[in-house]
């Protein structure tokens, strides 16, 4: 019986490191693809987010292939990295997931990227607070589009966060209301082990993985180059 429970316990554990690797995996090709996505986004600034918004940016938040079919593929499309302005530059990226809602005109559409500012505290606490509906619990609109900001928009002033979407090469504002938006709890505990909190995560209490130093590079580009634009 002491034999068999061995085995048992070490098939459960090959079991739990192999469960982890696909998960740093899949974690790896999330950040890569959340690095490409705004790496497009920015190459066309006549047509991406304004230079002010990601200047203001508190938070930078890209959902790679968020929509497929019409639905959301919680597996797959439904699962995005977010990183947050600390005192020492940008966080560690947290794992989240998004479900539910409506998408506006861009229901059917297939292979949708999501890319989402928190533009104020109050929109950066709801993310590090893990779980949170938009346009619910966080006031939502959808983001500007061009070079700079029209100075007739209130963007800046009333909305906790600015949602965007790609699909098919066209980036446009999106009107996303009623997705919840929660922990990816799975991937954040292969990344940094049990007990880290997404909250210690976008804070900057927690080192940044190698995994994500192409995600961040592209959060940084971005927002140099915005900055650069737009001078204080």
């Amino acid at each position: 019986m002491n034999k068999k429970l061995v085995v048992l316990g070490a098939m459960l554990g090959v079991a739990t490191l192999g469960w982890s690797d696909t998960k740093k995996e899949d974690a790896t090709d999330r950040l890569d693809n959340a690095a490409k996505v705004l790496h497009e986004v920015m190459a066309a600034p006549d047509k991406g987010v304004p230079n002010e918004v990601m200047d203001h940016a508190k938070c930078v938040a890209v959902v790679p292939h968020m929509v497929k079919g019409g639905f959301v593929v919680g597996a797959e499309g439904g699962k995005g990295v977010a990183t947050c302005r600390t005192a020492n530059g940008w966080s560690a990226p947290a794992f989240f997931t998004v479900a539910g809602g409506s998408w506006g005109l861009q229901i059917g559409v297939e292979g949708i990227d999501l890319v989402m500012i928190f533009q104020n505290d109050k929109g950066m606490e709801h993310l590090l607070n893990s779980k949170f509906q938009i346009g619910g619990d966080a006031s939502a609109a959808a983001g500007p589009v061009g070079r700079h900001a029209s100075a007739d928009t209130d963007w800046k002033m009333n909305e906790e966060i600015l949602t965007y979407s790609r699909a098919k090469g066209v980036f446009a504002g999106l009107t996303l209301n009623g997705a919840a938006v929660k922990e990816d709890k799975d991937t954040m505990n292969a990344i940094y082990g049990p007990d880290v909190t997404e909250r210690s995560v976008l804070t900057g209490k927690v080192p940044v993985p190698s995994e994500a130093h192409a995600f961040l590079a592209a959060v940084r580009g971005a927002k140099t180059e915005a900055s650069a634009a737009h001078p204080q």
